[in-house]
């Protein structure tokens, strides 16, 4: 059993839902991702702390964000896995799947700056960091524009084989907004770079896994379950490598929900069992 220390906003909020009775909200479908890229020996992660007026502000997560009715667009460009293929990865319908995959990249693109597509399969956009692109990334943040139309402009398609599925987490029933979150992972493209671009988040940075999770048990910075469950086991792996290899022996289908344990001495922790 693995605990973890609860935020005391997070105790407040499972006293009251569970003092009243409250009926726990619909999970919203939504997709993070890991961007990884090599360190000296090992490699590092992208993490952004979320502005303190957004949904579980002050806290250190990785680029993501619900899924929007525009992703399961059917006519988006697309290479890597078809949406069949990434159906039976996740366990879900085919357009449901790509909705997923699809709010991925858009997610990544939209609050680091990074663009998982490419003019042909294979192949990977360079710098989207000047002008032109920043003012599509403002658009399609803004939703005056679609992520396939965005792609289609410019005459590229989602690499969806960029991205590996990693695992699956539901908020608990006691938060008022609640996600069921598909992680993913996915090594920075060559030639792009990632950018303070989001004005959800506060702050951002790259940094080891095992540091990031060593920060986070001394106080210094503040995590939520998944994002140090998510941490520790890439920490595991040697480099990028061997977290993509064994990302394809991942059950990225099955749904974890941390619970609230209260103890006698009047502890909360996350349990995770």
């Amino acid at each position: 059993m693995t605990e973890f220390v609860v935020p005391d906003g997070l105790v407040e909020h499972a006293s009251k839902f569970y003092a009243t009775g409250g009926t726990p909200a619909v999970p919203r479908v939504a997709s993070t991702v890991l961007l990884l890229r090599p360190a000296p020996d090992g490699f590092e992660v992208y993490v952004i702390r979320r502005a303190a007026t957004m949904t579980f502000g002050g806290v250190y997560a990785f680029p993501g964000g619900g899924v929007d009715p525009s992703d399961s667009q059917v006519h988006l460009g697309w290479s890597g896995p078809q949406q069949t293929e990434w159906g039976s990865r996740l366990e879900l319908p085919p357009e449901s799947a790509q909705a997923v995959v699809c709010a991925a990249a858009r997610e990544v693109f939209e609050e680091a700056g990074v663009l998982l597509a490419g003019p042909r399969p294979g192949t990977v956009v360079g710098d989207v960091s000047g002008d032109d692109w920043e003012a599509a990334r403002q658009g399609l943040v803004a939703r005056d524009t679609g992520f396939a139309d965005l792609l289609h402009a410019r005459q590229l398609g989602l690499r969806s084989d960029l991205l590996a599925p990693w695992s699956r987490w539901v908020t608990p029933e006691f938060e008022p907004r609640r996600f069921d979150t598909y992680f993913f992972v996915a090594l920075l493209p060559e030639g792009q770079r990632t950018r303070d671009v989001s004005g959800e988040a506060d702050h951002t940075m790259w940094i080891r896994p095992a540091e990031a999770l060593a920060r986070a048990e001394a106080g210094e910075i503040t995590m939520l379950p998944p994002t140090m469950v998510t941490l520790r086991e890439v920490a595991a792996y040697g480099d990028v490598a061997a977290v993509l290899a064994a990302a394809a022996e991942r059950d990225a289908a099955t749904p974890i929900t941390p619970t609230l344990q209260v103890y006698a001495d009047g502890r909360v922790r996350f349990v995770l069992s």
